[in-house]
């Protein structure tokens, strides 16, 4: 992401995961683990959304930690349908956020592994923001978020996504009462519209 950037890798549950560390100019406020898009669609820890979301993060303070799914980059393993996808996440957290303030956010099929680590964490780890981007709700088991966390979760739609309809996001959080914040115009991949996304990232981590 630019030229403080650090990429090392620790033992996964399927081998090496690769990750990237983004730290903030003063001190850290805590770990935000991020999780990109599909792999198999050409997602990446470097994919602009999730670029965007550590940008975001830094800039609020926290410590950006980007990863790379199994089979994806220097991540060793081989695509596991979401399964090891959520194993992977898990271990992140354990590795890069033992301790301490914790956030998570996902992009697309990154949000519902997002949502899944969250619900496995919960209650026993406090988790002080989740950001969920256009998470993949029509194509996975998205979690339901408590409604006692509802305060630290933003859900940033695209209103003319066509990967995963705007339809389908709402449907999932109606009956949880869950807001869902809709960028006008969006895109899945909010093209010529992420300087708005880091802004609404940002404003919801204050």
């Amino acid at each position: 992401m630019n030229a403080q950037t650090q990429k090392t890798s620790f033992a996964g549950p399927a081998g090496a995961i690769e990750m990237a560390l983004d730290a903030p100019a003063g001190a850290s406020r805590g770990v935000a683990v991020i999780a990109h898009p599909h792999p198999q669609f050409g997602g990446t820890l470097d994919n602009k959304v999730v670029q965007t979301l550590a940008r975001a993060f830094t800039q609020r303070g926290w410590t950006a930690v980007r990863f790379n799914f199994r089979g994806v980059g220097a991540s060793e393993g081989g695509w596991d349908e979401g399964r090891g996808e959520i194993d992977d996440m898990l271990a992140v957290v354990r590795h890069a956020a033992p301790e301490g303030a914790l956030a998570l956010a996902g992009f697309s099929f990154g949000g519902f592994v997002t949502s899944q680590v969250f619900a496995r964490l919960q209650p026993a780890r406090a988790i002080d923001a989740l950001v969920l981007v256009a998470p993949a709700v029509s194509r996975f088991a998205v979690a339901d978020i408590p409604e006692a966390v509802h305060a630290q979760t933003l859900v940033i739609h695209g209103e003319q996504d066509d990967t995963v309809p705007l339809q389908a996001v709402m449907d999932w959080a109606r009956p949880q009462l869950l807001p869902v914040t809709v960028v006008p115009g969006g895109s899945h991949f909010f093209h010529g519209q992420l300087p708005l996304l880091k802004s609404l990232v940002a404003r919801h981590l204050r």
